[in-house]
């Protein structure tokens, strides 16, 4: 890989405009440093590859690599005929070899641009320079506005914004390799630390860096060999378990020491102490059923375990390490009387910190948490200067003594103690409490439904619920919610799934009971179509007494049920349901005596799968705006107006509402964030924006940054008239063309199915939830996240931009005549200048074209059996790209692709000529183990060649 390293030639994409050059000598000042950890890292690899494998495997990787960038670079068709021999000629052996090598460069190139992130960001504050996306420039444009910082603190007391991990078959790391890569990430920051300091003796003498240097080679060199050594993929399907224990990681490497920081650097900013806890992380990961049999109530107790003994190890780290720092003597130092009676009350009975106030504290404190540990966990604590005894309560009793130990620091002349540790642990506790993120509970509304029927069955309430009409359901969900009494028959015969949906919300109350209310909030319902089916999942929380009271007088609400809208259907119907929800008598009041919120969540990859990335976006746009307005009519004259919060369901991926957060939340219609957010995060991104605890810092500063944005300077008007009009005659035209050629066309579920990798995608162990809803080949029971993963695989990201060029063709041909057509192409750019939903939509066609090769998806379709079908599947499918791509540049002005992302530009110019073998070693094993021609060796090597696509592409992947 050493020679690998040192070519980096500029992608291009056949027949199509190459991603913008930027000027080369700023360029190549510019991106220096990433460009020698490049050919470090590379170096080392093909160091290590040739000790572990020898200089054979060595020369075939250098030779493929060759053959590979001369296809993509000049065009070479001999270069293709000859690459697609050799790949022929190798024994599944030493493709495997080979695409661990490509894999492996892929992760370790992520590696080297995550340092490269950090580093242009730390020389931009130091130069004073602002940053998009930073506090500092949000809070400045704020104060611009006129509005104070006072106001701001005030609004953030009753804001909400909350990332939400999920689980989901995109998420291809192991742990295992996520932490070795850790290890190389800190190993390049320390070599940053060294050249730095090199830069100081620049001219003199200095014996010790080249030292330094080759100490940290040394390092990276054991590292890169630990992965080299390590599997890349499971031998076994991941369980739900291994699920939670991965997402906890991140909250090891980032969340829990990194939140506390977005806190601090918010109040220096606003220049007081008492901002308010408003971000909170969200899990998905033991909660979600939807569509996974393997989540239970078993799996939904052990999350919560998992999480509440994550959350008290950090916090006993912490008082022990304190209790080291905080060794101030009372002979020299006056406490608080509170302070003493707390020191006092603590059981060390060490003579020896007799005059030791804060560590006696702290010691009894940590005898408190090893106590609490070991009652809800089960777990023991590491260290014992005293035994575990008196569990705290709650979170609020360890937070009350932790906070008599500042204030008598801050009193007695010791506040310089607070900042280093007892102040972000303070935060910790606010923030994470004993259950360190809020567990989700999902599940489908037609599973409600057989549950509600199966109550209703064995009560002899009603024989067959499931064939009453709409207002027939609620009409009777009304009237059993108005009864105080349950459904359940004691020592009933009951279905299965009844069982088990009933233990689950029983297991939300004991959470509630054991790790306090904020464990479990929302309790959401996929594929809600009908106001009965929020009704429903009221009724099953009345069961297990998660709802109190009857719903005509008094009854209040534990769980806000949030209604999931997926389908470009569900989402035009929205706001009629919630409204029609709102109607009905009692749960307006309902709603408000149970904290006065309700989320509703809109989910971007079944709409996309549905109608296409234009219709997608424009009917969650739509959707927002309908929700807004339908609040603000619900509380107009309310004394305690009911806080509507979006949840936007976004994936990894462009076409399943990825991209940058930070445009995406401002392009939100107006009005709908005022403080209140909630997003998941998913798939290959989670690792990408946290597994670096710098880079996750800054994702997080900028979510905060982009909502006290939207919230304080989105316009309240609409967009103009003439702009809506246009995107909805886009948005017909784009969803006819998509479902024309996704749902119309004769055969493509044939030459999806063998055009991508969408079979060998479904066999990876990458995730404990199928791949599809139903075993039977369509497009409809596909789950959207391998759809949308597989088109990424085979460079097509097709679910990105398909339908857009063929609307805008049809928007400005249809127009009367020439100065028509002219007039309307002027409507489409002001509509990208001026309207930030229309901008960043573009911006993210434009990110996925340029990471789409139309070059190598031949090489996928090639595996269609049936070439009439191949030739006229791909072909529509060409000259779509080709038409989004001429939309683009008619409307942006930009001639080429990435032509105002430098960073992105700079990733695909380093990270694509490594990317391409691995695709075309990919479909070459595709191609045997579909003939038959396999075996588990070849099987592996297929599985190695996603996980290196998706490392490489990142956040299409």
């Amino acid at each position: 890989m050493s020679t690998a390293a040192r070519r980096t030639p500029p992608a291009k994409t056949r027949k199509s405009p190459s991603p913008a050059k930027p000027a080369a000598p700023r360029r190549q000042a510019d991106e220096q440093p990433l460009i020698e950890d490049i050919r470090l890292l590379g170096r080392i690899l093909g160091d290590v590859i040739r000790e572990q494998e020898g200089a054979a495997t060595f020369e075939l990787v250098e030779r493929i690599r060759t053959l590979s960038v001369a296809f993509r670079r000049d065009q070479d068709h001999s270069a293709d005929r000859a690459l697609k021999n050799l790949l022929k000629s190798l024994s599944a052996n030493e493709a495997v070899r080979v695409i661990r090598a490509f894999t492996y460069f892929s992760h370790l190139a992520n590696l080297a641009e995550d340092r490269h992130q950090i580093r242009r960001r730390t020389e931009a504050e130091r130069a004073g320079e602002a940053i998009e996306g930073s506090l500092e420039v949000a809070l400045a444009r704020i104060r611009k506005a006129g509005i104070g910082d006072a106001q701001v603190a005030q609004a953030l007391a009753h804001s909400y914004l909350s990332p939400v991990l999920t689980a989901h078959p995109t998420e291809v790391q192991r742990k295992s390799i996520l932490d070795a890569e850790r290890g190389i990430a800190q190993l390049l920051a320390a070599r940053d630390e060294i050249r730095q300091r090199q830069r100081l003796y620049a001219g003199g003498k200095d014996a010790l860096t080249p030292r330094e240097l080759a100490d940290n080679e040394a390092q990276l060199r054991v590292r890169v060999t630990q992965l080299w050594q390590t599997r890349l993929v499971r031998f076994t399907k991941l369980l739900v378990a291994d699920e939670i224990e991965n997402a906890l990681s991140y909250y090891e490497a980032t969340f829990l020491r990194e939140i506390p920081h977005v806190y601090a650097d918010l109040e220096k900013a606003l220049g007081r102490e008492d901002i308010a806890p408003f971000l909170r992380m969200g899990q998905w990961i033991g909660g979600d059923r939807d569509g996974n049999p393997n989540v239970t109530a078993e799996t939904l107790d052990y999350a919560l375990r998992r999480q509440c003994e994550l959350a008290l190890r950090h916090y006993l780290t912490e008082v022990h390490y304190l209790g080291g720092e905080l060794s101030l003597s009372a002979a020299l130092v006056d406490v608080s009387p509170e302070m003493q009676a707390l020191a006092e009350a603590s059981p060390d009975p060490s003579e020896h910190r007799r005059d030791e106030p804060y560590r006696r504290a702290l010691i009894g404190i940590y005898a408190r948490l090893a106590a609490t540990l070991r009652e809800l966990t089960g777990g023991v604590a590491a260290r014992h200067a005293v035994a575990p005894q008196n569990p705290y309560p709650d979170a609020q009793g360890l937070l009350a003594d932790l906070r008599t130990i500042e204030e008598s620091l801050r009193e007695k002349h010791g506040a310089a103690l607070v900042e280093p540790r007892l102040k972000p642990l303070i935060r910790a506790v606010e923030v994470f409490g004993f259950h360190l993120a809020t567990v989700d509970l999902r599940q489908s509304s037609d599973k409600h439904e057989a549950v509600v029927a199966d109550l209703l069955k064995v009560a002899r309430i009603e024989p067959d619920y499931t064939a009453l009409a709409e207002d027939a359901k609620q009409t009777l969900l009304l009237r059993l919610l108005d009864d105080a009494r349950p459904l359940h028959v004691p020592d009933a015969a009951y279905a299965p799934l009844t069982v088990s949906e009933l233990a689950i919300f029983a297991q939300a109350r004991t959470a509630h009971a054991r790790y306090g209310r904020a464990a479990i909030r929302h309790y959401i319902i996929s594929h809600t179509e009908t106001v009965s089916d929020l009704l429903e999942a009221l009724l099953l929380q009345k069961e297990v007494g998660l709802m109190r009271g009857t719903l005509n007088e008094d009854a209040v609400c534990d769980l806000i049920v949030v209604p999931l809208f997926e389908t470009i259907e569900d989402l035009r119907n929205a706001a009629p349901i919630v409204r029609a929800f709102y109607g009905l008598p009692g749960v307006h009041a309902m709603v408000q005596r149970s904290g006065a919120e309700q989320d509703v969540m809109l989910g971007y990859s079944d709409s996309n799968k549905d109608g296409g990335i234009f219709t997608s976006n424009w009917e969650l746009y739509r959707a927002g705006n309908a929700l807004v307005k339908l609040f603000d009519e619900l509380n107009a004259g309310q004394e305690r107006p009911i806080r509507l919060r979006m949840f936007h369901g976004r994936g990894g991926t462009v076409g399943r509402g990825g991209g940058p957060s930070y445009q995406a939340i401002l392009a939100q219609p107006p009005g709908t964030v005022r403080g209140q957010l909630r997003l998941t995060e998913q798939g290959e991104v989670i690792g990408s924006k946290y597994a670096n605890s710098e880079i996750g810092r800054r994702n997080l500063e900028t979510l905060v940054a982009a909502t006290l944005e939207a919230t304080f300077l989105t316009p309240n008007k609409a967009a103009p008239a003439a702009f809506l009009d246009a995107a909805e005659a886009l948005s017909r035209a784009s969803m006819a063309a998509y479902r024309a050629l996704v749902y119309e066309t004769p055969g493509f579920v044939d030459y999806f199915f063998g055009a991508t990798p969408i079979r060998e995608i479904a066999e990876l162990n990458i995730g404990s939830r199928p791949a599809s809803r139903n075993p039977k080949h369509n497009i409809e029971d596909l789950r959207a996240v391998p759809w949308s993963f597989s088109w990424g695989q085979c460079r097509l990201t097709l679910n990105g931009w398909y339908g857009f060029g063929s609307a805008v063709v049809r928007f400005v041909e249809g127009a009367p005549d020439a100065k028509g057509r002219k007039e309307r192409e002027a409507l489409l750019q002001r509509m990208y200048a001026q309207w930030p939903f229309f901008r960043t939509l573009l911006s993210n066609m434009d990110m996925v074209l340029a990471k789409s090769d139309l070059a190598l998806a031949t090489r996928y379709a090639e595996l269609v059996g049936d070439r009439k079908l191949r030739q006229k599947v791909f072909s529509m499918i060409e000259a779509e790209w080709h038409r989004t791509s001429d939309a683009l540049t008619l409307i942006t002005g930009a001639k080429q692709r990435l032509e105002g992302n430098v960073e992105m530009q700079r990733s695909v110019r380093h990270r694509f000529p490594y990317i391409d073998p691995l695709h075309h070693m990919q479909v070459e094993l595709m191609r045997r183990f579909r003939s038959g021609d396999g075996g588990e060796r070849l099987q592996r090597g297929i599985h190695l060649s996603i996980n290196g696509v998706a490392a490489g592409l990142r956040n299409t992947g």
